[in-house]
């Protein structure tokens, strides 16, 4: 769920801060200009895990503040596809059922991949999984709030960098009813799919079997 990625950027360090330690500085703008932002094809930051390596250190005319190129690893949450991961449901709509772990909320379970067969309850705005037994079909609601267990099957990053003013003009016209003029999409979704009732027993058992060892 989490990773070290390497990245390089050059950290700009302001003249009041050259009294503080050097890694502290460049550590502080690092986590200022990436902590909880979404770098696209990468993932969301986290934190700052390390730093590998600091270049040479300039400083530029009209500028009184140092610039230097700086290698480092930063803490990433990127799940891997098909890894199982547990969050809580936060609301339902037709496109599916939308999930947060937390730190992380852009996740849907759309609803070909709900265990089947299942609909949606537009009075109560859920969606419902008719479970079949011997006894006939009952009503398993996916309410707000319960704990849920998924697996990742896809991720889409969208490309939200500010367009020219020719591009907005046209996403304004193509979006109508948005709001503001301009539809606001997020930067980072997992597409899930349900764990279904034969991989939670078998999930089950198998934590099981390593209790028993």
């Amino acid at each position: 769920m989490f990773v070290a990625v390497e990245m390089v950027d050059t950290v700009r360090i302001p003249p009041w801060n050259f009294q503080r330690q050097f890694n502290e500085a460049i550590a502080e703008e690092l986590n200022k200009k990436l902590a909880n932002k979404v770098v696209y094809q990468v993932g969301l930051c986290i934190c700052l895990y390390d730093i590998t390596k600091l270049e040479d250190s300039y400083i530029f005319p009209g500028d009184g503040a140092s610039h230097t190129k700086v290698h480092f690893r930063y803490v990433v949450f990127h799940p891997f596809l098909d890894e199982i991961l547990v969050g809580k449901i936060k609301y339902c709509s037709q496109e599916g059922v939308h999930v947060s772990l937390g730190l992380f909320d852009d996740i849907v379970i759309p609803p070909e991949s709900l265990q089947q067969p299942a609909k949606f309850d537009e009075a109560e705005q859920v969606w419902v999984w008719e479970y079949e037994t011997d006894e006939g079909a009952h009503d398993l609601y996916m309410d707000q709030g319960e704990d849920i267990r998924f697996r990742v099957t896809d991720e889409v990053f969208q490309d939200t960098s500010p367009t020219g003013p020719s591009a907005a003009a046209t996403d304004t016209s193509a979006a109508p009813g948005a709001e503001g003029g301009q539809k606001k999409e997020a930067p980072y979704t997992l597409l899930v799919r349900r764990r279904s009732l034969i991989e939670q027993t078998y999930f089950t058992l198998q934590k099981i079997e390593l209790l028993l060892l």
